[in-house]
């Protein structure tokens, strides 16, 4: 039996796939590209617009990880119905979820929040890995340079806004502790415990590269701005919408009551770790 991890040539599915390669799993790699190499995967071309590929490449597979990528809101709902329909069908053995920091509310919305629903609803043993924001949102150029360039670290929060942050790294260690930890279903929460400011966020950057490094913080707008030529007017437009309406909150701390610390006794990196690993 296999597992089978959606985006894995992508920051979020390759290291799920390394984690899972390296503990001497079966691993079936999907992607948009049939002449991908991805080592010591199997490669399949299955897009998530396709419910008839996505439940070939399921059948019989031990685990799916499934997370939705960036794109319209319209398209990211597609991709959830789609999703669930190939579960349904092919009835793997366990599906890992991660939300990719979207809210997976009932109230609030959301593609991430109809497949985290009917995944649950599916009758397959499933898990919803629950970050806050990336820590790999900060390497971002206008974010990362700055703070090199002009001692400047620049994000779209307030300054007091605390955030358990975590990385693709901790995502990757948690879904592969849920592969094998078949007992805990539900949200499972991932980021650092307590969460952190933007300040403290800067200070652990000027301690990596050496120099004073202060926090600026951005509008959505100025967010928007500097997000589309990575990811496209639309997908930028989305993001800058959902960090409008997180700026009314108070924060964005996990649940220690649903962390990864609690359940699974996996703890994320530090800031300080994390760039460290990186070597940035």
């Amino acid at each position: 039996m296999t597992f089978v991890i959606h985006g894995a040539t992508g920051a979020q599915g390759a290291p799920v796939v390394a984690a899972l390669v390296a503990a001497g799993k079966s691993v079936t790699a999907l992607t948009r590209n049939p002449n991908a190499v991805v080592d010591g995967a199997r490669v399949v071309a299955a897009g998530y617009a396709s419910a008839e590929e996505l439940t070939a490449a399921y059948r019989g597979a031990e685990g799916v990880f499934v997370h939705l990528p960036m794109a319209s809101e319209e398209d990211r709902r597609l991709f959830a119905r789609n999703v669930v329909a190939a579960v349904r069908e092919a009835r793997p053995g366990r599906v890992v979820f991660s939300t990719s920091g979207f809210p997976v509310d009932p109230a609030i919305g959301g593609a991430a929040a109809t497949l985290a629903a009917e995944l649950a609803d599916s009758g397959v043993s499933t898990a919803v890995i629950a970050p806050e924001l990336y820590l790999e949102n900060l390497l971002m150029p206008y974010v990362v340079d700055s703070a090199r360039q002009r001692g400047v670290l620049p994000y779209a929060i307030r300054a007091d806004f605390p955030v358990s942050w975590a990385s693709h790294l901790d995502i990757a260690d948690v879904a592969t502790t849920l592969f094998e930890r078949t007992e805990v279903t539900g949200v499972v929460a991932v980021g650092q415990y307590p969460a952190i400011t933007g300040p403290e966020l800067a200070e652990d950057f000027g301690s990596r590269l050496g120099r004073q490094v202060v926090f600026e913080s951005l509008t959505p707008e100025e967010l928007r701005i500097a997000l589309a030529p990575e990811l496209g007017e639309a997908a930028a437009a989305d993001v800058a919408m959902v960090y409008q309406a997180m700026s009314a909150l108070p924060g964005r701390s996990i649940d220690p009551e649903r962390s990864a610390q609690k359940l699974l006794g996996v703890t994320p990196r530090s800031t300080a770790r994390w760039l460290a690993d990186l070597e940035v």
